[in-house]
Formats: C-alpha cells, structure tokens, sequence
C-alpha cells in the first residue's frame, strides 16, 4: 500500500492490491500520508493458503482492474 503511495506522489503509476481484511488500514494508511481518496484494489482474504492455480485465478480475476487503476490513474 504504501509502496502504492508513494509511486503516485512521484508521478509514477502504481496499483496496490490488499485483501478484504486489510481494506480499513488500508484506507487508514492512505489518510495517514495524505491521500485520503487514493484508489486501491481489494481482493478476499487470506491468499496465503491459496494453491498456485487458485492464486493465478484471483490474479486473473483482478488482472482487469489492475489495468484501469494504472492506465486511468488515481484521477
């Protein structure tokens, strides 16, 4: 996430992913280094017991929104 952040505040498109437990730091995160409409992806929780094939279809899955967020910005 803020990896995220700070790619964007160097101009630099960037597209921070975080599962669904994670969504409130996230938003907190983003208040915090002020920006606190910064636009990130949500994906289910957890994806660490998740098998390669299973983490390769929620890649795919998001894969889409990846592309929006890096190609229409943070706008």
């Amino acid at each position: 996430m803020l990896d995220g952040i700070l790619f964007e505040k160097q101009g630099v498109p960037a597209a921070a992913v975080v599962t669904d437990l994670f969504e409130p730091t996230g938003r907190a995160m983003a208040e915090t280094w002020g920006v606190p409409r910064y636009r990130f992806l949500v994906m289910p929780h957890p994806i660490a017991n998740l098998t390669e094939a299973e983490l390769d279809q929620r890649a795919r899955e998001i894969a889409p929104e990846v592309v929006k967020l890096l190609l229409h910005g943070q706008a």
